[in-house]
């Protein structure tokens, strides 16, 4: 069985629940509206987020009413910022389909996010659980501050490993912390169970997010971006942030000073990738996920009874790490 069939045995109808739910809360029979939405569905993904509340839950308890719509009001929030997201950065693209910007114009692109968001909103209302209400009410302003955070960093000439952590707790981090978290609450797991369940989500976040910037270094069609895009968005991730501090050369360092000012070319930014990978920069980042693998496996020895369930999320552990897009 491979590891995503591992990953749903535990949860098959509650994600199918889950699935149906979702689709209809970005239905619409506005014809614009309807139109952007349906082109947001088609997406579909992995839904490794919603999976991963609907794991928790099952740990802690059991899938319930208050679950699946936590879980759409999540997945929800997380579909609204991404939206927002490709209209701040200008992307043409989101998972090898055409944004919604760019197949429509920002302005129907940030009203569209708009619509979802409080569509988000609604859904978690839903669950009559404040404590989650307000969980997803924070994930949103961290969301936020996560971005601006990382607009700020690019002026920034300081390359700092700290900083980029603090970027991604941030963002991708935060995201899967309350996916665990508030699976976790939604079966009504103890405050002590909460916490170690969002410390988990939390770095399987990191893990993801690494991987994620490790294939910027590669070219590849499945993962569906340029290499060197994130350079080309004037960002510095792990492997080239270690392959600085560890072999400051002064012309690699002004090569990052001109991907910080939005100045560098296709042919600079070559050369950043192939110095980093010289200077061990994506064997860093891949022992560092390993890292977190540990912490990750070491809450699932202790926190995960069921042996269909502790299957299940160590293959998550695993997909994450070795997924190729």
């Amino acid at each position: 069985m491979d590891q995503l069939s591992l990953i749903k045995q535990p949860i098959l109808r509650d994600l199918d629940d889950f699935i149906a739910l979702f689709n209809e809360s970005l239905t619409h029979d506005d014809g614009l509206l309807g139109s952007a939405l349906s082109h947001i569905r088609q997406r579909g993904g992995k839904r490794m987020r919603p999976m991963l509340i609907l794991l928790m839950a099952k740990n802690y308890g059991g899938v319930s009413f208050v679950t699946q719509h936590a879980a759409v009001g999540l997945e929800l929030l997380h579909t609204a910022s991404l939206v927002h997201d490709d209209v701040v950065d200008e992307s043409s693209e989101r998972r090898g389909q055409a944004s919604v910007n760019a197949t429509y114009d920002n302005k129907v692109a940030v009203l569209v996010g708009d619509f979802i968001l409080s569509t988000a909103l609604l859904h978690v209302s839903k669950t009559g659980n404040q404590r989650i209400i307000e969980y997803l009410a924070e994930l949103g302003r961290t969301l936020a501050a996560g971005e601006i955070l990382q607009l700020t960093n690019i002026q920034n000439q300081q390359i700092s490993e700290d900083v980029y952590y603090q970027i991604i707790m941030n963002k991708t981090a935060a995201l899967f912390e309350a996916c665990a978290a508030i699976g976790a609450l939604s079966a009504g797991a103890s405050e002590e169970d909460v916490l170690s369940a969002g410390k988990f989500g939390q770095n399987l976040g990191i893990m993801f997010q690494i991987r994620d910037d490790i294939f910027d270094y590669y070219d590849s069609k499945e993962i569906g971006k340029p290499t060197g895009n994130d350079m080309a968005e004037g960002k510095l991730t792990l492997p080239v942030i270690y392959a600085l501090n560890s072999n400051p050369m002064d012309s690699m360092l002004t090569l990052a000073k001109k991907v910080k000012a939005g100045t560098v070319n296709l042919d600079e930014i070559a050369v950043l990738v192939e110095f980093t990978k010289r200077s061990g920069g994506m064997e860093y980042a891949e022992q560092r996920m390993q890292d977190f693998r540990m912490l990750c496996q070491q809450y699932i020895d202790e926190s995960v009874k069921n042996d269909e369930i502790r299957s299940a999320l160590t293959a998550y552990v695993d997909f994450v790490i070795e997924r190729k897009n």
